[in-house]
């Protein structure tokens, strides 16, 4: 066999908010946690050995501003979130989401004027809200919001706030994708108005996806991502001839939800193609997944 999968393999997306445990409606069987639900589950997730866990937060309303501000917030949701999972988990790799969706009146990854974003204006926000999670204890934070520049910015800043050790995993291919719905309905955070077609990916671009990677190679990055994964396994395979980064991919809510309604709807055995899409993603040159069905994977691989 030459591709094969372990619980080692597989990062599990977690959402946080400041109510109770709650399901959520756009993506069956995932929850918004509270911290104290967000620690059991994750501590869950890395006793079947799966070595670290994302985090994305629901922010309410009323902290939401044009300027994002709640984004590097020290007593904020993410730092109390990470400070909580690091005293219960010291071994458990917390990776945080760098972006300001969440936060933003706007709904966008970057700062808007008058309809347009800002990129260099949006770094320096990034740059703070980055810095605020390391030194709640993140180690690996993870730029999703596809400015230009944000990785050289971000690893200049961490370094100058004594976070060396803190890694940067870059969104690298991020695309513009219609798979991310499901998602939005977790977070409430879609566009208020307009879309992201102008920072993130084309859909029909792969030769910039290489562009991108080179760029983020040379500002710093630790690690490369690609988002989504399963239908841009060939660019998955792109990054990972021209790279020797560790690369991951994100196997996204769309993805997601796509496999459980089939599941539900009974035409498909949900475990055996849930399995045969994350050994896809890996035989395409992943070296690890984000996927929202890492704790049952790796349940069964344990049981195995």
């Amino acid at each position: 066999r030459e591709t094969t999968l372990s619980p080692g393999d597989l990062v599990q997306p977690l959402f946080v908010h400041e109510g109770g445990d709650e399901p959520i409606a756009s993506m069956p069987g995932c929850r918004r946690w509270s911290l104290e639900g967000l620690v059991k589950e994750a501590g869950e997730c890395h006793a079947l050995g799966i070595p670290a866990v994302v985090l994305f937060p629901k922010i309410e309303d009323a902290l939401k501003t044009s300027q994002a501000e709640e984004c590097h917030n020290e007593g904020g949701l993410i730092p109390r979130a990470i400070r909580a999972l690091k005293k219960a988990h010291p071994s458990l790799v917390v990776i945080t989401d760098v972006a300001l969706d969440p936060y933003n009146a706007d709904g966008h990854d970057g700062l808007v004027r008058d309809g347009k974003i800002l990129n260099d204006e949006t770094v320096e926000v990034l740059c703070r809200q980055a810095v605020c999670q390391a030194a709640a204890g993140a180690d690996i934070v993870a730029p999703s919001d596809m400015m230009d520049g944000r990785v050289g910015a971000l690893r200049q800043a961490l370094d100058a706030a004594g976070h060396e050790q803190v890694s940067i995993l870059s969104y690298t291919a991020k695309y513009a994708s219609a798979y991310y719905g499901p998602f939005r309905g977790a977070l409430d955070s879609s566009p208020k108005s307009g879309d992201k077609k102008t920072y993130q990916m084309d859909p029909a671009n792969a030769r910039e996806a290489v562009r991108e990677l080179t760029l983020d190679e040379d500002e710093g990055a630790d690690m490369v991502m690609v988002k989504p994964a399963g239908p841009y396994l060939d660019v998955i395979s792109l990054l990972r001839e021209n790279t020797t980064l560790p690369v991951a991919a994100y196997q996204v809510s769309g993805e997601y939800l796509m496999i459980k309604s089939a599941a539900e709807a009974g035409w498909i055995n949900e475990a055996q193609v849930v399995r045969e899409s994350l050994v896809g993603i890996k035989r395409a040159g992943a070296d690890f997944v984000l996927t929202y069905f890492a704790k049952e994977v790796a349940a069964t691989l344990r049981a195995e």
